[in-house]
């Protein structure tokens, strides 16, 4: 897997983590302190997250970090 396809996968990952709990990009910014545009772009796998952001994210999600990028 190359790094495209990484930040891809783990973008779309976490789309389907927040759309489980019926969040919106808003609502998930919020909660772990991000702008909705920066994570708009993690989503869409545009950016490549620092292991802190994703950490940040995780907690917001309340899942475990590796569910972020275990595939």
């Amino acid at each position: 897997m190359n790094k495209e396809q990484l930040k891809k996968k783990v973008g779309q990952r976490i789309v389907e983590l927040r759309s489980q709990k019926g969040w919106s990009q808003s609502d998930l910014a919020r909660a772990c302190d991000k702008d909705r545009q920066a994570l708009e772009k993690l989503e869409n796998g545009k950016v490549n997250p620092t292991i802190y952001s994703l950490l940040e994210i995780a907690k917001a999600l309340e899942v475990p970090l590796k569910k972020l990028v275990d595939f």
